[in-house]
């Protein structure tokens, strides 16, 4: 009929999508470069969802930790957000300002050198330059391994208060394959993880892996918070336990202070 418009069909939607699923993708693409971080009371007009429908996807991505709560109110993405692609690991400011130092740390050390996050109750590997000797040849970036086994999570778990250690840490934590001076529970590394705490430094000795020992210090950020770890790891045939706190503890040690630094973090005086 003249002078008649016709109207536009929709795109049918699949009756397999999930609504709930599609909404939190939806606020997760939000956070960009250029806006890494969002209130929920910007979100909701940016997504065209109810205040309290957002509300309810953030307090879940945020459990889930796919969201970090920061301290002034904003979201950030959160660790998990990694494991969906290595593009993402490689955007990270921490990755970002962290990889040209470990690269020096690599080859001034000869050694293998790594940074991890904590998700959960694992590790998550953001860089790794392997030395091609290492026994660990399978850990990529994107990779994870058991906190509890591991000088870089154990050095995190030390930094845990002790209500997020025990919801973290259960008896499933502790992987069946394992080195042989590994500890096998949350009772028998709690004195390690106070010595860590207290030392500033966590030493791996065989436990990941027969033949592998590494030593980790931390990364902080501006507010003096660990955010992260990086670890020298060596062959223990090579690398006695006393000889790597003699000569890699303080080329890690100096590797992570200069990474926090570039984070805005200032030692205190």
């Amino acid at each position: 009929m003249a002078g008649k418009r016709q109207a536009t069909a929709e795109p049918a939607r699949p009756e397999y999508r999930v609504e709930a699923l599609a909404k939190g993708l939806r606020i997760l693409s939000l956070f960009t470069e250029q806006r890494p971080t969002w209130r929920i009371s910007d979100i909701a007009p940016a997504v065209d969802m109810p205040l309290p429908t957002v509300y309810r996807v953030v307090m879940t991505l945020t459990a889930e930790g796919y969201l970090d709560h920061l301290p002034n109110g904003d979201y950030r993405p959160g660790v998990k957000v990694l494991t969906l692609g290595g593009a993402a690991l490689r955007g990270l400011d921490l990755v970002e300002l962290a990889t040209p130092r470990l690269q020096q740390l690599s080859i001034a050390s000869g050694e293998t050198v790594n940074l991890a996050t904590l998700t959960g109750d694992r590790v998550l590997y953001l860089v790794r330059l392997r030395n091609s000797d290492l026994v660990t040849a399978n850990i990529q970036v994107g990779s994870t391994l058991p906190a509890v086994h591991t000088s870089i999570g154990k050095l995190l778990l030390a930094h845990l208060d002790e209500d997020d250690l025990a919801a973290r840490i259960t008896e499933h934590s502790f992987s069946r394959q394992h080195g042989p001076n590994a500890k096998v529970s949350l009772d028998e590394l709690r004195g390690e993880l106070a010595t860590i705490r207290s030392e500033g430094w966590a030493l791996q000795d065989e436990e990941l892996a027969f033949g592998l020992r590494s030593v980790a210090a931390p990364v902080y950020d501006a507010t003096g918070r660990v955010v992260a770890g990086a670890n020298l790891a060596v062959q223990s045939r090579d690398w006695s336990s006393q000889r790597i706190i003699r000569e890699l503890r303080p080329l890690i040690d100096q590797a992570c202070a200069d990474i926090s630094a570039l984070l805005d973090h200032r030692t205190p005086a």
